[in-house]
């Protein structure tokens, strides 16, 4: 197959890497994804290193299968835990782009004096936004927090409620929040409440969304390196390893049309 042809490989713990996938239709409508959600293994948040990592490895390992010309690591945590192993390891074969580094070089581009983190615990753990912000930003000082319910309360659809309201502020009160300039949502989840975060502050607090980010970076990589699909798009595949009815949900929702949603057992 033409490489220009190949698709784009996504994948994260559920549903939160289609707020990347749906920003790639966006911007590049010609490309055809392959998307990865490992619903059987959600949250990667609260795993360790190790485990996040031997699940990424074999969920790229399927996607070159499926001759994937990209792999998008559409999930905060397993690019906080996994990207160097994954690039160090298949970097010659495809291209690999962590949501990460992409939103450090974002920031780095600003001039923020306070910069806010939430992500889940593994991501918050990793230190990765802090240090790196600090190695390229040395003027912004940055605060994070874990909030680890917040996955959890979107897979099962406690989104625009009272529920996902009160939890929302309870994490985003934290004092150490206080004069923040922008805020990173450091999990690929989080744009789905966006607008919720957004209000609590007021919209006076810029609010950092991974996907666009990295969407357009994703752009240029492929201009880059002449592969971008500019003929007109083939079909995308969505799949699943554990079938969860509000991912389909939330699948036409970001896309405006019935998804078919392919359960698929690649660990065997």
């Amino acid at each position: 197959m033409d490489i220009k042809k190949r698709p784009i490989g996504i994948f994260d713990s559920g549903v939160g890497g289609l707020t990347v996938a749906h920003a790639i239709k966006q911007l590049m409508p010609g490309e055809s994804l392959i998307y990865f959600g490992d619903t059987a293994h959600l949250p990667y948040g609260d795993k360790s290193a190790e485990l996040i990592s031997q699940y990424s490895e074999k969920i790229v390992e399927f996607l070159l299968g499926q001759n994937a010309k990209m792999i998008l690591i559409a999930c905060n945590s397993a690019s906080a835990s996994a990207s160097d192993f994954l690039k160090g390891k298949f970097g010659r074969e495809t291209i690999i782009l962590d949501v990460i580094s992409p939103v450090i070089d974002f920031v780095s581009s600003r001039n923020y004096k306070k910069v806010g983190v939430i992500g889940t615990k593994r991501t918050i753990a990793s230190g990765v936004y802090e240090r790196m912000i600090t190695l390229k930003s040395p003027g912004t000082s940055v605060v994070s927090l874990a909030t680890p319910l917040l996955v959890p309360m979107i897979e099962e659809g406690f989104i625009f409620d009272d529920v996902s309201n009160q939890i929302i502020r309870t994490y985003l009160s934290n004092e150490i929040f206080d004069g923040i300039d922008a805020l990173i949502l450091g999990c690929t989840h989080y744009p789905i409440i966006r607008n919720q975060i957004s209000k609590f502050f007021d919209f006076r607090v810029e609010i950092i969304d991974s996907s666009h980010v990295v969407s357009s970076m994703a752009r240029d990589i492929l201009l880059k390196n002449k592969i971008l699909n500019d003929s007109g798009q083939l079909s995308d595949r969505f799949l699943v390893s554990d079938y969860t009815e509000y991912f389909g949900k939330i699948a036409r929702l970001f896309f405006e049309r019935e998804i078919n949603l392919e359960k698929i057992d690649i660990w065997s």
